[in-house]
């Protein structure tokens, strides 16, 4: 019997709003799919697109950024900085051959532990459709 394919998927969260909507549907008992390996960073602006590609090249099969939703940003303007930085990286990501669905953006307050599972769903679901990632990957580590 074939065994089904899991993706890893590494998510870069805003300290502020999308990691405490994390903590939110923890602590809520929400339960979504452990796919999930959280990197907290102070803001969703702070996220470098070298991350990204390091992250791909260590073995994820999909990459998350969540921060505060626009015009919500705790640094005033770094969400708007991350949204257009990524739109780029995933037009750049694209052009090279890798597969648009592999990277995801969303916005999550702190208030929505629900909307977070929702989140982690559909980009779970996504990178299963794309299968495993290979094209950047030197070593494979288990995140």
């Amino acid at each position: 019997m074939k065994e089904q394919f899991e993706p890893n998927v590494v998510a870069f969260l805003c300290n502020w709003c999308s990691y405490a909507g994390a903590d939110l549907a923890g602590t809520s008992r929400v339960q979504y799919q452990p796919n999930v390996n959280i990197i907290r960073v102070m803001c969703s602006g702070r996220v470098n697109p070298l991350f990204v590609i390091n992250a791909l090249q260590q073995g994820a099969d999909g990459v998350l950024i969540s921060g505060c939703h626009p015009g919500d940003c705790h640094y005033i303007e770094g969400n708007f900085y991350a949204r257009r930085r990524f739109g780029l990286m995933k037009e750049l990501l694209d052009y090279v051959g890798v597969d648009p669905r592999r990277f995801n953006m969303s916005w999550v307050s702190a208030s929505e532990g629900n909307k977070w599972k929702d989140v982690v769903e559909e980009v779970v679901e996504k990178a299963k459709e794309a299968g495993p990632f290979e094209q950047f990957r030197r070593n494979k580590i288990n995140w």
